[in-house]
């Protein structure tokens, strides 16, 4: 069964979340897994896509926009499923992707923005309801 994590950030700093993305990806990648990042628009995935070049010197994090390399162990997508499979989904998106099942394990990062924390009181409520074992680690 899926595992689900929950990851609170402690305030809503702008960039917050797609950095901490950018670091969960990159230790996932590290382990060997490959993550596919759910977002819910094109503007998103553009700017994760960017910030995954840059957000910490001297490092590279091997990622695509979903469907441009299916080798990379990171896509980045918005509205699809992943072609192939995947570890981790790092889920960004206010709804539940219906495939997240198909992983491992979900990741669902929260920051302190009131409308992000309902957002995923609500996901919390779903995956709970349904007997997914879940954990909350408040960064």
């Amino acid at each position: 069964m899926t595992q689900i994590d929950f990851y609170v950030l402690p305030d809503n700093a702008p960039r917050g979340r797609a950095l901490f993305t950018c670091k969960l990806a990159e230790k996932a990648f590290g382990l060997g897994h490959r993550s596919f990042v759910h977002l819910a628009s094109e503007a998103e995935a553009q700017h994760l896509d960017n910030l995954m070049w840059t957000f910490r010197d001297r490092s590279f994090l091997p990622h695509c926009l979903a469907g441009e390399d299916t080798q990379a162990p990171v896509h980045l997508g918005f509205g699809q499923e992943p072609a192939t499979n995947f570890h981790l989904l790092i889920n960004l998106s206010p709804d539940i992707p219906r495939f997240f099942s198909r992983f491992e394990r979900v990741a669902e990062v929260l920051d302190a923005n009131h409308e992000i924390r309902a957002q995923g009181r609500e996901r919390f409520r779903f995956y709970k309801d349904r007997g997914y074992p879940l954990e909350t680690h408040k960064l």
